[in-house]
Formats: structure tokens, C-alpha cells, sequence
């Protein structure tokens, strides 16, 4: 399907990603609803089937996480409003519209104990809240579409007016605040407009599926810090060292969630650039 002919509502619009695919997509020429969290509680399903009734989509890209990890520790019923239930209530009324739905999950799915990288292959075993009810988020979405969906994991999304550690290195560096740099905590930076701009290349195949989409190249925080600040000429900035145990965080990460996507390459796909490249893009655009 040529996604620049239809209309895509896209749901938790307000965040990084939303805002990044609203702006690839328009750009295209497809008509876009942009509906944030305010416009939109994906947790009441009378509302999402009347929105979605009333706008009439092709497809429905849902953006709308609980994403505060530590967060869903303590709040678990608000963790799986949002990112179980939520998603399921979309697809059940994507089902009824006759749209396409995409849903964004999480590398976080993996437990972090695999060595290299992991791929579709591999059975998730999340630990914390946030990632079991990203996972049932997943598992919510294949029941009520029977799998004709896609279903998109990223990790450590990063990009202009992210609130993300990535997003922000740089702004804590020239507020004189003291940066830290986790060191024993590998994945894959992936820059928004490079997430959204492969989601829109997977939605033009229209092949249905689970996606793994970062950039390339495993990476710690610190590695990303470190470049980040050598990029922006902050060269003089020290970045401590830390081992995650050390910031005393409610909730467990994966060790290593890096990921490699199977589907892509089946598809013919080429890999997207890496961290590093789009990290200096990132870092231009903010300087200027």
C-alpha cells in the first residue's frame, strides 16, 4: 500500500517518536492525525473505537507507552492500563475499522543474559514491570489481529526533544550538572527520524510482522556520552563511570538488549546507518 495515499492516525503523538513520524509522514503527502495522550487515553476503549471510527485511518501507528520504568515498579496497574491493555483496545478497533495496525515495543522484552545480538529467534524473558507489560502489550496485539500487524521493537530512541538520557546528555553537560555514564549496560542507540523513516520503508512493503529496528552498532551510555560531548566540542567534560547497580534504580535493565532484525534481512532490507553517524547529525542539528 502506498502509505502517502491514505491517512495514518498516530496515537501518543506528543512524544519523540510520534512527533518524528507525523513530520516523515506529511512530508510524504499522507494525511496525519497526531492525537497525544491529552487528545487521546488509549486506556478507555469506548473512546478509541469512536476516534478511530470517526477518523476513518489506513493505518494506526500507536507511539503510547507508560515508558517511565522505574515508574511501573510501583505503579503496576497503570503500567498495564497503558501498555497491555491500551494496545489491545487499538487493535480491536483497528479490527472493526478495517485499519492496518503498527505497534512500537521495546528491546526491554529480553532478559539481557544472551551474548551478541538477539533476533526474532529468541524468546523474550522481561524482567520489571515496564518490560512484562510491553511484552503483553505484544502478545495483546497478535491475539486480536491474528498476527496481521506489525509489531516494531527499537531501543534507546534518542533525538531532538527526547526526555530521554540520550536525548539530553548534552544539556546536562552545559548546565554544569555532573554526567554519568553507565558502562555495563549494552544496546543500540536508534535515532527517531531514522526509526521513522525504516517504519514508513516497512509499512510500504506491507509485509506483516514482528521488526527489530535500531541503527547499528552495540553501544554502552557512556560510549554515547563520551561522543556526544566530544561532537558538540565538549571535549574538557568529564563523564563518570558507573555500573547500573550504583544509581539504585527501581527496576532491572538487560544487561545487553542489542538486537538484529531476521524479517529486514529476509525482506532485502539494508541495515540502517550507524548509532555514530546519526549521533553527529544529531548533535549538528542541535548545535546550529
Amino acid at each position: 500500500m502506498n502509505v502517502s495515499e491514505t491517512t495514518v492516525l498516530i496515537t501518543g503523538a506528543g512524544g519523540l517518536l510520534g512527533r518524528c513520524l507525523a513530520e516523515r509522514l506529511r512530508r510524504t503527502g499522507a494525511e496525519v492525525a497526531e492525537l497525544s495522550h491529552g487528545e487521546l487515553d488509549i486506556t478507555q476503549e469506548a473512546e478509541v473505537q469512536r476516534r478511530i471510527e470517526s477518523i476513518s485511518p489506513a493505518f494506526v501507528i500507536n507511539c503510547a507507552a507508560a515508558t517511565d520504568v522505574d515508574r511501573c515498579e510501583t505503579e503496576q496497574d497503570w503500567a498495564y492500563a497503558v501498555n497491555e491493555s491500551g494496545p489491545r483496545f487499538l487493535a480491536r478497533a483497528c479490527g472493526r475499522a478495517g485499519a492496518q495496525f503498527v505497534h512500537i515495543s521495546t528491546d526491554y522484552v529480553f532478559d539481557g543474559e544472551k551474548e551478541g545480538f538477539y533476533t526474532q529467534d529468541d524468546v523474550p524473558n522481561p524482567a520489571g514491570v515496564y518490560a512484562q507489560s510491553k511484552l503483553a502489550g505484544e502478545h495483546a496485539v497478535l491475539a486480536e489481529t491474528n498476527g496481521r500487524c506489525y509489531i516494531i521493537r527499537s531501543s534507546w530512541i534518542f533525538g531532538e526533544g527526547g526526555k530521554n538520557f540520550g536525548s539530553k546528555v548534552i544539556g546536562y553537560a552545559r548546565s554544569g550538572a555532573k554526567v554519568k555514564g553507565v558502562i555495563d549496560q549494552v544496546s543500540i542507540p536508534t535515532y527517531a527520524p531514522d526509526l521513522a523513516a525504516r517504519i514508513e520503508v516497512i509499512l510500504e512493503r506491507g509485509a506483516h510482522g514482528l521488526y527489530h529496528a535500531t541503527n547499528t552498532g552495540p553501544a554502552t551510555w557512556f560510549d554515547f556520552a563520551r561522543l556526544a560531548l566530544d561532537l558538540a566540542g565538549m571535549t574538557g567534560v568529564e563523564i563518570e563511570p558507573v555500573k547500573r547497580a550504583d544509581l539504585n534504580q527501581a527496576a532491572p535493565r538487560p544487561r545487553n538488549s542489542a538486537m538484529r532484525c531476521l524479517l529486514s534481512e529476509h525482506l532485502g532490507l539494508k541495515p540502517l546507518r550507524s548509532w555514530r553517524e546519526a549521533l553527529e547529525e544529531f548533535v549538528r542539528k542541535k548545535l546550529i
